[in-house]
């Protein structure tokens, strides 16, 4: 299993990124702030609009850093890529079947499947801690009754317009979990662009978080993050990451958003409203929610399929992994990510 390295996150909107040798240098206005062995990193992810230098970009491409530009408020911007280096049959058997609408079929009713699954375990985890809630537990009910027609659905329409369904019942519960801060973390649907409150603009920047470790996960499997099989293909997007990140959704990025909620590791101070509508978290705020996200990634768990103790951080490169085995049909099917 791969080793877990770690992510170097740069969220000083004024930062630029050099080299010096086989340093990663973080410099705000000419001025050193930071060093690290390019070695001692895993992938780098800025969010600002300097960037950064030549130098660096080749020092990471030659080491097989991931490179990743974000907008200060946490939208992808580009990733920097070098010589594709995977398996050329592997990729070659990827995009013949992701034209097979059979098969993309099949792979998607499982991502979603396994998305449904894992938003009811956090509901049913509520319940567990917290004692009977009458509209969780209608909820429930709801997403078993989802799944069902999910792994029925007979094309790809029908399964989207389930999905809707099951996000939107999930969504209007989602509330019922901030236990603290209720108030001051009004939240009333999901809203995306813009994000119309700061509950929306937490699992914004954290889905944009778990997109990127899937897309490098991918890559360091042999895969083609932007050929998938359920989201459309569009330049730049990378729809195979998109699709493989629905199975993470709710354990890696809902839990996270909600504990620090109830934790009190964020607060109403921490976000700013920009015009009528639109949510951003501050500076410190990122700062915090990417600290909690690295230690989260260090958390061991049994992994249900492997059946091995794993980091979650690996999650998204185990699910990678799994997922090329299953393409080059050295598994029956795919072992989505299913966790309770």
């Amino acid at each position: 299993m791969r080793k877990l390295l770690n992510t170097l996150y740069v969220t000083t909107p004024e930062a630029y990124l050099t080299r010096d040798g086989l340093n990663v240098v973080v410099s705000v206005d000419k001025e050193e702030r930071f060093r690290i062995p390019v070695m001692n990193v895993e992938s780098i992810v800025t969010f600002g609009y300097l960037g950064a230098s030549p130098g660096l970009m080749k020092l990471c491409i030659d080491n097989k850093v991931s490179l990743v530009f974000m907008s200060p408020q946490g939208r992808f911007i580009g990733r920097v890529q070098g010589a594709t280096h995977g398996n050329v049959l592997l990729r070659k058997r990827q995009y013949k079947l992701s034209e097979d609408e059979n098969w993309a079929l099949h792979l998607a009713k499982l991502f979603i499947s396994g998305k449904v699954f894992n938003t009811r375990g956090i509901l049913q985890r509520f319940i567990r801690d917290n004692g009977s809630d009458k509209e969780v537990g209608s909820v429930i009910k709801q997403l078993d009754w989802r799944k069902k027609r999910i792994l029925q659905a007979e094309n790809m329409d029908v399964l989207r317009g389930e999905e809707g369904h099951a996000a939107n019942a999930y969504f209007e519960i989602f509330d019922h979990l901030i236990l603290n801060q209720k108030n001051d973390f009004p939240f009333h649907g999901r809203s995306r662009r813009p994000p119309k409150d700061e509950v929306n603009a937490m699992l914004s920047f954290v889905y944009a978080l778990i997109a990127n470790d899937v897309a490098a996960a991918l890559e360091s499997v042999g895969l083609d993050p932007y050929v998938g099989f359920m989201h459309s293909l569009r330049p730049g997007r990378s729809s195979l990451a998109l699709d493989m990140m629905e199975e993470f959704r709710g354990y890696l990025g809902d839990r996270l958003v909600l504990s620090m909620i109830n934790r009190k590791q964020v607060n109403k101070k921490d976000f700013i409203r920009q015009g009528d509508e639109s949510f951003v978290m501050t500076d410190e705020c990122r700062k915090e929610v990417l600290i909690t996200w690295q230690k989260r990634k260090k958390e061991m768990i049994m992994h249900p399929f492997l059946k091995e103790r794993i980091p979650i951080g690996l999650l998204p490169y185990s699910q990678a992994l799994l997922l090329a085995r299953f393409i080059r049909d050295d598994l029956d099917d795919y072992p989505v990510f299913l966790m309770k």
